[in-house]
């Protein structure tokens, strides 16, 4: 490959990387996890014969669908769980339709979403999502089109069950987040420990991530030290969109924002959200501690 034919490939490549990033961050839940899963595809496309491919976009989509099943299945057979991801908006979309969409749907069903197995997931995630026949998934399953559409279908079902466990009502809520808060105020780590799911995860955005957040801190007691006692008083109640969370506001200026999302009276993950953007496009209102 000469040059100038490696640079065009880069570029077409640079093209399809908002798509195959939306696709890893959805099956896959962490933003590390979705950009390995990515420049994995541009190590498989470097080694292939870029003239033999006559769909870059497709080809591109089923080698990142082939990379994320192999992680979560190797998530699984360490007995890790896999954390929902947010859901990107179908192919094609532009960037800041598919922000949108993530931010309209909220953080309840990146919890729910992690009972599928990975090839509900991949099933659900290529077909539902973005759109893409059964015919071109099944290679990937090594399944039958057929019994592809059933593992989709079967996604589909146990969401529906899953999502009845969410907590929605807003005075719930915002119960939960006030005592958490309370105990993070006081420092009370046995406090804080009662109202984490035992396998809660605090998640932050590649924002957070650049300007120095750990990824993807999981387990009650990690999440507890880091949350709670390590930043003991940094972090305000605050109504985002209308529900209960936390900012981080210097100056009365909000620059980090905390989403709660809490299954059966247990905060189950909490993410954390410093982009400009994603900030911006959010109704924040600052409470009294």
């Amino acid at each position: 490959m000469t040059v100038d034919e490696g640079n065009w490939l880069a570029e077409r490549f640079e093209g399809h990387r908002p798509h195959l990033r939306a696709v890893a961050y959805r099956m896959l839940g962490s933003p590390s996890d979705a950009e390995d899963a990515v420049q994995e595809a541009w190590l498989r496309l470097g080694r292939a014969d870029p003239g033999g491919v006559q769909n870059l976009g497709g080809w591109l989509t089923t080698v990142v669908g082939r990379v994320c099943l192999d992680m979560l299945r190797a998530r699984a057979s360490r007995r890790e769980e896999a954390i929902a991801p947010q859901l990107p908006d179908p192919a094609g979309a532009d960037p800041q339709q598919e922000a949108e969409l993530a931010d309209s749907l909220g953080s309840a069903l990146l919890v729910v979403l992690d009972t599928l197995t990975p090839t509900e997931r991949l099933a659900f995630v290529l077909h539902d999502v973005f759109g893409v026949a059964f015919k071109e998934i099944a290679p990937i399953l090594s399944r039958t089109p057929s019994a592809t559409k059933m593992l989709a279908s079967r996604a589909r079902q146990r969401l529906r069950t899953s999502s009845s466990t969410v907590d929605a009502d807003p005075v719930r809520q915002r119960q939960v987040v006030a005592a958490f808060l309370a105990a993070a105020r006081e420092g009370d780590l046995r406090a804080l420990l009662t109202m984490l799911a035992p396998d809660v995860v605090l998640r932050p955005d590649g924002a957070a991530v650049q300007a120095g957040a750990r990824l993807d801190i999981r387990g009650a007691s990690a999440v507890a030290d880091q949350f709670g006692v390590r930043a003991r008083g940094a972090h305000q109640p605050a109504l985002i969109d209308g529900l209960a969370g936390a900012v981080w506001a210097p100056g009365g200026v909000p620059r980090l924002v905390f989403e709660f999302t809490i299954v059966r009276g247990l905060i189950a993950a909490i993410d954390v959200i410093a982009d400009p953007d994603s900030l911006s496009r959010r109704e924040v209102v600052i409470l009294e501690s």
